[in-house]
């Protein structure tokens, strides 16, 4: 990836992304019920107030845009004169719709917040709200959701709605606010949208600073010499992980947390196990997003081509509809020197049932588990990594021209506009054709694991970033940095990022809610993906010297693209730097 300059959005300034999603159906069911219940009052007269739902609606809805509500606010909402409305608020109170959280150090103003029981009782009423409404005005057209209401659906295993998040009980007491180091791709970028509602949530200002992936490891090494880290989370990209350990940058999850508060089982067990070294988890999955086979679906259709499942139909398919003439290309791919094309071919190795390393087989694939003290050997002079390398080169034949420039954004974008009838993606990048209805590629898409060459399996290599705690924060800001770790990671949190545009979800839970599924589905494949063991984060071990032997791959393979050197020639620079590499230790 090229590299960008940071990008600071403490004050909701940064890099453009993908237009959110829709808001949240509950807080659609908020204004709505706003709305109602203002030309109510406006069109009747006389009319009566409904202050308890008056001062919820207000609650929820400044919730999601994320403003701070008073209890004298709450009481000027509710309709009613001042004594009736505290006494109403009280018994809100009481009921256990609202958290009271301190804002002063005496602990004499509060702010309100709504409770984990408002949520539940609420989502359910805005359910039912819909029902209501569908039947009233949706004509004999009903949604997915009614259906399944009527058929049973919302009793079913895992179909269970995930409220919005709520407020924590304590604000976050972080001088200067809580300070996040984080990567500048789409799903990373939403907390530019998100920004007030979880200051809301946290109770401090969130600074966030975002880079291009190299220069983001540049940053994190940078900050790891520091006396004091400058920040309270940092975004750990996954294959960097041992390297991380093994130079001190990040903390052990089990020394500083009841990784119980994580619910582990919940994420992907790709993603999950990724997060770890030597058996100890260092991260929490922020993002987990495999790398896929995007396709044209109409395209594939109209030619009467299957999708493409192996190396050779991908060759097939891009063989066909490559016509430069008429500014149509076979397919897209990171072919950009360094880093980028490292990427491609360490994954397309893979594809061909090649690891990078001699790692053991085990059922499934291969152990990437138990790396730490370990010696290992690069595999570049294989005969599977000579056929991934001439893969790339016959893709050469069917891809745009400016393929050997292209990287991680590059590769999608002529997709999106309609000019490639295939791209291999993360499905972070999705979001920049799903949800865009002016795209080409918009519900025209198909999503696959990647195609395989003879002797692979199918497997969507897993991508995407840890949230960490660096080793060097200052013990004050640990406890408050632990907090916001579970709430940035938390089912519900993860929600809202798919509502307001990521095409990431780590946990089950989330890709299982019905709202979600409703959003894309890639939720749903990718799950299935998980369960059928397709998802492998083997294809980039983590090692420590993982960082500089893709380095390695991409320099030498990018001079075999551009007819430099001969394959054979290119594979075997790269595995005598790798076996360079592996002999120094990393500190």
């Amino acid at each position: 990836m090229h590299h960008e300059p940071a990008k600071n959005i403490h004050s909701g300034k940064g890099a453009p992304v993908a237009s959110p999603a829709s808001h949240p159906e509950v807080l659609q069911v908020v204004s709505f019920l706003q709305e109602i219940l203002g030309e109510i009052d406006t069109g009747l007269d006389p009319s009566t107030p409904n202050p308890h739902l008056n001062m919820i609606l207000h609650l929820l809805d400044s919730h999601f845009e994320g403003r701070v509500v008073s209890p004298s606010a709450m009481v000027a909402a509710s309709g009613v004169p001042y004594a009736t409305g505290t006494r109403k608020l009280a018994e809100l109170t009481e009921a256990g719709f609202i958290e009271q959280r301190p804002r002063t150090k005496s602990g004499k103003t509060m702010s309100l917040h709504p409770s984990a029981k408002l949520f539940q009782v609420f989502n359910q009423l805005a359910e039912r709200v819909d029902r209501v409404a569908q039947g009233a005005y949706g004509g004999t057209q009903r949604t997915d959701a009614a259906r399944d209401y009527y058929f049973g659906g919302s009793y079913q295993s895992g179909q269970a709605m995930i409220p919005p998040p709520r407020a924590l009980t304590q604000a976050l007491k972080l001088p200067g606010g809580l300070r996040i180091l984080v990567h500048g791709d789409p799903t990373f970028m939403v907390m530019e949208n998100l920004k007030r509602q979880f200051e809301q949530i946290v109770g401090t200002d969130i600074n966030q600073r975002a880079f291009s992936i190299d220069r983001l490891r540049e940053e994190a090494l940078r900050n790891a010499s520091r006396n004091k880290s400058r920040y309270d989370l940092i975004a750990v990209d996954l294959p960097w992980l041992g390297e991380f350990v093994e130079k001190g940058v990040i903390r052990a999850l089990p020394d500083i947390m009841d990784l119980d508060r994580l619910e582990p089982s919940d994420f992907h067990t790709a993603g999950w196990k990724a997060t770890h070294w030597d058996g100890v988890p260092y991260g929490v999955p922020s993002q987990t997003t495999p790398e896929l086979m995007f396709y044209r679906k109409d395209w594939f259709a109209e030619a009467g081509f299957e999708p493409p499942r192996t190396t050779q139909d991908v060759i097939d398919a891009a063989r066909h509809f490559h016509n430069p003439q008429s500014g149509r290309y076979g397919v897209a791919w990171n072919g950009a020197r360094g880093t980028a094309l490292g990427h491609t071919f360490i994954m397309t190795c893979a594809d061909f049932g090649q690891p990078i390393i001699d790692l053991p087989r085990i059922a499934g694939g291969y152990d990437a588990d138990h790396l730490a003290g370990r010696d290992f050997r690069p595999m570049f002079d294989s005969d599977r990594a000579l056929a991934a390398a001439e893969y790339l080169l016959e893709l050469m034949q069917y891809s745009p021209p400016d393929i050997l420039s292209m990287s991680w954004y590059e590769r999608v974008r002529p997709f999106a506009n309609g000019t490639v009838a295939m791209a291999y993606g993360y499905t972070l990048l999705a979001p920049y054709f799903e949800l865009d209805a002016t795209c080409a590629a918009n519900g025209n898409t198909g999503y696959l694991p990647h195609p395989h060459g003879p002797e692979g399996v199918p497997i969507a290599p897993v991508g995407g970033y840890a949230l960490c705690i660096p080793a060097n924060i200052a013990e004050e800001r640990l406890s408050d940095a632990v907090e916001a770790l579970v709430a940035f990671t938390s089912p519900a949190a993860q929600k809202l990022y798919a509502q307001e545009g990521s095409r990431t979800a780590p946990r089950y839970s989330v890709g299982a809610d019905p709202e979600v599924r409703r959003l894309s589905e890639i939720f749903e494949l990718v799950d299935e993906m998980s369960w059928r063991d397709e998802l492998q984060f083997w294809p980039r071990p983590p090692i420590p010297q993982i960082s500089d032997i893709i380095a390695t791959c991409g320099n030498e393979l990018h001079d075999m693209l551009r007819g430099l050197v001969s394959p054979k020639d290119a594979l075997a620079k790269a595995q005598q730097e790798a076996e360079r590499r592996l002999r120094t230790s990393v500190t």
